[in-house]
């Protein structure tokens, strides 16, 4: 069976010293901010601060106290040299706490964030061992205290733990598992966990899971319910499991405000919208074909213009899709800027802010667009704060 679909994720891998800035105060801290993974052996949080007109200013970097890590390009059977974690959310912000992975070291981090500085950042407790191989994506729940990580090497599955911000992470539970038959590191992008995150009621916690076409292996959707007994929350050890119609390398995904729907990107085709039944069971509602694409991979909901972007790690644009049925509305050129495309993304006010893994010759970079006009209104350079193309990873701070 022939499937029309490329995924672009062979790029040459860079290695690099990883510096260390630290932050200092002043009175152009803005009270947002964004947070991008390093990925490298000694994993850090890069932090940059957002001021009042959505630009991006002063950074720091913060040790997460474990291991970053790199999968293996399925098409060249070589380190990838962009999106080394095939996944979207391998950092997540709850409150004023952030939760990083460690796929180097099997761990999880929690941070503190400042309120004052939320550059600033206070590891609490020592990571947390994660029962699974390579931990790619990491979601978050406050109403819970939940933290929740995926993991895709060779054990792979879902785990869960409490969370509070005097004690940190709690013990991991046992792994809900995946059987993907994976190494670790994993080969991909391919037939790994793609991503895990919350409902927007935070009653379910989902994860997607690419397929392998040309092995004829549908990805899924799996569900997991979330119960709030009277000692602390927890999710259900069993999930639902569904491959929605006409989709098959589920990657991205967003939960769609005031809706129970959710929006999710495919790598073989473009994205879809699914709507999640009572029985946790997801159904096609709408999906559209990015022309020219490479790879869709992540996707982030404005809460400005009430509508999805896109990227795609080979095509260096954004691609604009309804929140109803996936249709698409605009694209945004950025080749301009001489990159290979954009990984992940997330979207605070009126602004996007994109992650640019730096190849091409080029260094790793947030792109800003605004989501209203669809202007690029700035580049910030992370080159010279130690980040390579192992950066994975983007999480905001919204006040």
């Amino acid at each position: 069976m022939h499937f029309p679909f490329t995924l672009a994720f062979s790029y040459g891998l860079l290695h690099a010293q990883l510096g260390l800035a630290h932050p200092t105060k002043s009175c152009e801290t803005g009270r947002q901010a964004i947070y991008i993974s390093t990925n490298e052996q000694e994993n850090m949080v890069l932090s940059v601060s957002i001021d009042e007109q959505g630009m991006l200013g002063q950074a720091s970097m913060t040790p997460t106290g474990g291991a970053g890590a790199v999968s293996i390009d399925g098409s060249t059977n070589e380190p990838a040299g962009a999106d080394p974690l095939v996944s979207q959310s391998a950092l997540t912000v709850a409150g004023m706490n952030l939760f990083a992975v460690n796929a180097g070291s099997n761990t999880v981090s929690m941070f503190s964030i400042d309120k004052a500085d939320p550059t600033k950042l206070t590891l609490i407790g020592q990571p947390v061992e994660v029962p699974g191989e390579f931990p790619n994506t990491v979601a978050a729940s406050m109403k819970n205290r939940l933290v929740c990580v995926g993991a895709t090497g060779a054990t792979a599955g879902v785990s869960c733990a409490p969370f509070d911000r005097k004690n940190g992470i709690g013990a991991m539970d046992a792994l809900r598992p995946f059987d993907l038959g994976q190494t670790t590191p994993p080969v991909g992008p391919t037939n790994t966990v793609s991503h895990v995150f919350f409902s927007e009621d935070e009653s379910t916690l989902f994860t997607t899971v690419k397929g392998d076409p040309p092995a004829n292996n549908t990805g899924f959707l799996a569900a997991f319910s979330v119960d709030s007994p009277c000692r602390g929350s927890t999710v259900g050890a069993q999930g639902v499991m569904s491959s929605p119609d006409d989709t098959l390398v589920l990657f991205g995904s967003s939960a769609i405000p005031g809706s129970t729907d959710i929006f999710v990107t495919d790598a073989s085709f473009g994205a879809a919208v699914l709507s999640i039944g009572n029985d946790m069971q997801a159904t096609t509602k709408g999906r559209s074909a990015v022309d020219g694409q490479a790879a869709t991979c992540w996707v982030t909901v404005s809460p400005a213009s009430k509508t999805a972007f896109v990227t795609d790690v080979g095509v260096n644009r954004l691609v604009e899709m309804s929140i109803e049925d996936a249709s698409i509305l605009d694209e945004i050129d950025l080749s301009a800027n001489g990159q290979s495309g954009m990984i992940d993304l997330t979207a605070v006010g009126q602004m996007i802010y994109a992650l640019a893994p730096g190849n091409r010759g080029q260094e790793p970079t947030v792109v800003v667009v605004n989501a209203m006009t669809r202007e690029v209104m700035q580049e910030k350079a992370l080159g010279k704060l130690g980040a390579t193309n192992r950066v994975q990873g983007m999480a905001a701070l919204r006040v």
